[in-house]
């Protein structure tokens, strides 16, 4: 079975809130597909800042639209070398629900 949750790492010089944000927008642009409410029922990921890393929840349908457009969108705004994705079995901490 392949792992479906990924940890995103970004470069030391890539401002994390930043990226966040980006997160955001993709969350957003699930949210027209899918509808605000299955998003918000179907997505989560996780912030470690001290780590510069991003976890995403991409079990649901929703999470792996979302990681698709995250991927899309961090390549366009921060190029090849800002970030590496890579999927994971699980993370010890909980990913939170996306905001509103």
């Amino acid at each position: 079975m392949t792992a479906r949750v990924f940890r995103f790492s970004f470069s030391p010089d890539v401002p994390l809130d930043e990226v966040e944000m980006t997160l955001q927008l993709a969350t957003f642009a699930a949210e027209g597909l899918f509808g605000i409410a299955r998003v918000r029922l179907d997505f989560a990921y996780d912030v470690d800042a001290a780590r510069g890393v991003i976890v995403v929840d991409g079990t649901h349908d929703v999470g792996a639209i979302v990681v698709h457009l995250f991927v899309g969108l961090l390549l366009r705004e921060f190029g090849e070398e800002a970030f590496r994705v890579e999927r994971v079995a699980s993370e010890h901490r909980q990913p939170q629900e996306a905001a509103a």
